[in-house]
């Protein structure tokens, strides 16, 4: 999804004039196709890959998703980052980097701007993951159970969870699959957030006396089937169906949702992407750069201290 923002960039600062000659086009992209997208990777989700050492690491990632948020909104404050952007990036630290921005940016509102210094914020941060988690492993003797949890726990992207699980395979000689495990666990962990901001949502509308036509303050409860994204649902949906393997019959229904929910989102994104200039990068979304790097480091630090004082649980 990164490369389609990077695109879309790329594109607007060489050619200004193409936002505003495709603006419909890229409007309709940077909402239909993003939330046509998230509906696919509801597809690609399943509840069973909690069980196991899923639901080993379980402590830590739901540990790790308070840690984010505290010190996403904390240091975001005192930065000066807008509380989307907070959100934005301790969404895409916690759970599963774009993937998470993207959806989480539906939920809250927020704008092309924001997302895309969110995004750039966890790119960067993941590779250097990729880069150094195999070989600071390898140095620091970690086990190979350490390692997975390390990986799978602080590491955003998938692909540059499977990235630094390979090298750390090669440089250690061994064939394991612990880290990719424990990402996709944390990867379902996703529709937790999407409710609970949507019910935090609804509240702060309740509480700015949202009134109905008579006048009467409306329920949390009706706030938040109001202000619930509909295409969400659908999202939760296609989870439980896949969960329940009604997909599992369909041949290669696996590999086309999640083609092409990738596809939808870099879609989407270059359309984000052809909102923003490279010299506003630079100077407005250089604070949302730090704080990305803050709430990397923080989870970093509270993964290696978990996998380090509770060595013979994680084996």
């Amino acid at each position: 999804p990164m490369l389609g923002l990077l695109i879309g960039m790329a594109v607007v600062n060489m050619i200004p004039s193409v936002d505003k000659d495709f603006k419909s086009g890229t409007s309709f992209a940077g909402k239909k196709f993003l939330n046509l997208g998230i509906i696919l990777t509801g597809a690609t989700l399943n509840f069973n890959q909690i069980l196991g050492y899923g639901a080993r690491a379980m402590p830590l990632l739901l540990f790790n998703i308070c840690v984010a948020f505290l010190v996403s909104f904390t240091a975001g404050k005192k930065l000066g980052v807008s509380g989307n952007t907070s959100t934005l990036v301790g969404s895409g630290s916690c759970i599963c980097g774009g993937t998470a921005i993207a959806t989480m940016s539906s939920v809250i509102g927020a704008k092309e701007t924001e997302i895309a210094y969110a995004m750039t914020a966890i790119f960067l941060f993941d590779i250097l993951s990729a880069l150094l988690y195999p070989y600071l492993a390898t140095a620091l003797n970690l086990t190979q159970n350490q390692f997975g949890f390390l990986a799978g726990t602080s590491i955003n992207d998938t692909s540059s969870v499977v990235a630094a699980e390979s090298t750390y395979n090669v440089l250690n000689n061994i064939d394991s699959s612990l880290a990719v495990t424990i990402k996709l666990a944390r990867t379902t962990l996703l529709i937790l957030l999407v409710v609970v901001f949507t019910i935090l949502k609804a509240k702060e509308q309740s509480a700015a006396n949202i009134a109905d036509d008579s006048g009467k303050s409306v329920s949390i409860g009706k706030t938040v089937i109001k202000t619930f994204p509909k295409f969400i649902i659908v999202f939760l949906l296609m989870a439980v169906l896949n969960t329940i393997g009604i997909f599992d019959g369909i041949s290669g229904a696996a590999a086309f949702f999640k083609k092409f929910s990738k596809f939808f989102i870099t879609t989407a994104l270059a359309g984000v992407g052809f909102k923003i200039q490279f010299k506003d990068l630079f100077t407005e979304g250089l604070k949302p750069i730090v704080l990305g790097g803050i709430t990397w480091l923080s989870i970093c630090i509270s993964s290696m201290l978990f996998i380090t004082i509770f060595a013979n649980y994680v084996g």
